[in-house]
């Protein structure tokens, strides 16, 4: 079967297409064909070596940590039944950009009927993120949400919800064309990031009070000129790294304003929260108040393109690989 292979650290054209061989299901786990592999900014980063700490890997390593697509085979003490069932699955921090990976029997998730294995993939870490910041933060309807970043993935389905749970959002991003289709996802508000007075225009939108709640998918400067518009008594969540690092809020100002910080340690999850999470994803996909918006797909062989678009910002919503 062909993988993906990050042979050393370094830009996009470090990963390299290979053949190896298939794999095979030992006891209690499953083989599934890779229909969809999500891809994301995080695994760019890690590629090029400033994974730190929280991504220790060594090259060659194969990326990818969420697939979908068909079980094909299953390994001792697994019921039979699963064969040919349509499953999202984690892979444990690797091995997702392939035909085939073998995975746990326990860490699979059926997808629901009428849900396509690409749309399923594409909510296997935004969905379940989203939904981890909507619960931690506490979203509901009349609320103000400020969706910072909301061109990206993690953004699209955080107005998407936003929207759905009657929340009004104001949501924040760059280029004329992404902010274009932003509005007609349901966004009250848009604003560009890229304006002189772009807090200024986002604090009118908000009705001069300031937002509810604040969700960094950005970090560094953006995401510290956007905390200046979280409400007082309201909850700011500093998660995203985009820019090249989180948000550096001042704890004793957010105290002085009664406003509650989180962080990317609030959504890392215990393992029964991530299935808890990703069945409500693929649930919420399914009834339609997720709609994985898809902006590009590249074949196996092309992975190094997919990192280089997503680096280069080009993208807008989820890019995936399509074995």
């Amino acid at each position: 079967m062909r993988v993906a292979v990050v042979e050393r650290f370094g830009g996009p054209e470090v990963l390299a297409s290979r053949e190896v061989p298939d794999p095979v299901a030992g006891a209690g786990e499953v083989v599934v064909g890779v229909e969809a592999a999500d891809v994301l900014w995080v695994e760019t980063m890690v590629r090029q070596g400033a994974g730190g700490p929280h991504f220790d890997v060594t090259p060659p390593y194969v990326p990818g940590n969420a697939v979908a697509g068909r079980v094909r085979a299953v390994g001792h003490g697994v019921d039979g039944g699963w064969v040919g069932r349509a499953v999202a699955a984690r892979t444990g921090g690797s091995g997702g950009y392939a035909e085939q990976v073998v995975v746990p029997a326990g860490a699979l998730v059926p997808v629901p009927d009428g849900l396509g294995l690409h749309a399923a993939a594409a909510v296997l870490h935004d969905g379940i993120t989203a939904l981890a910041l909507f619960e931690g933060t506490r979203i509901a309807a009349g609320d103000a949400v400020l969706v910072v970043g909301a061109s990206g993935g993690l953004g699209i389905v955080s107005v998407q919800l936003a929207t759905a749970r009657g929340a009004r959002v104001v949501a924040v991003g760059r280029d004329e064309r992404k902010l274009a289709r932003i509005r007609e996802l349901g966004a009250d508000a848009v604003i560009d990031s890229e304006q002189r007075d772009w807090v200024g225009k986002a604090r009118a939108e908000l009705g001069g009070r300031g937002a509810d709640v604040v969700l960094d998918n950005v970090g560094g400067v953006v995401g510290e000129a956007a905390f200046a518009l979280a409400a007082p008594g309201g909850r700011f969540s500093a998660h995203g790294t985009p820019i090249g690092r989180f948000a550096a809020i001042e704890p004793a100002e957010a105290t002085r304003r009664g406003v509650t910080l989180r962080g990317i340690g609030d959504v890392q999850l215990s393992e029964p929260d991530f299935r808890r999470f990703t069945e409500e994803a693929l649930a919420e996909a399914a009834a339609g108040h997720i709609v994985p918006v898809i902006g590009q797909t590249f074949p196996l062989e092309r992975a190094a393109d997919a990192h280089a678009a997503i680096e280069a910002r080009t993208v807008f919503g989820k890019t995936l690989l399509v074995p």
